[in-house]
């Protein structure tokens, strides 16, 4: 099984949500954060003297899914999520070895 992590920008949050509903995801996590790269933020002005502003507002989608689904979810959230713009985000993955459901002390693909 694969964790992907999604960062994108906060006014795709409901597309990505629908998107990925859509194509029968069990279970996300969805999490506002703050966050820079390539942006590196902007500038305002307070009191006179300009002050950069270098985090800006994101949104963390995390998802556990089977491997043979991870290509599949990585094209939807990029044609999703896309503005072609800087700032659209990244998406990691990385393996999950193990995953309990708390509830019924499940394991694997039938806690997911």
């Amino acid at each position: 099984m694969k964790r992907i992590v999604a960062i994108v920008r906060p006014e795709k949050l409901e597309p990505l949500k629908e998107a990925l509903f859509a194509a029968e995801i069990s279970g996300m996590t969805i999490a506002q954060v703050m966050g820079c790269g390539n942006q590196h933020g902007w500038s305002e002005y307070y009191r006179g003297t300009e002050v950069l502003l270098n985090m800006i507002p994101k949104v963390r989608f995390e998802l556990v899914v089977p491997d043979d689904d991870v290509d599949e979810l990585v094209d939807l959230i990029c044609r999703t999520a896309t503005t072609g713009e800087v700032g659209d985000g990244k998406i990691f993955i990385s393996s999950v070895e193990e995953i309990v459901r708390i509830r019924t002390r499940e394991r694997g693909e039938a806690a997911v």
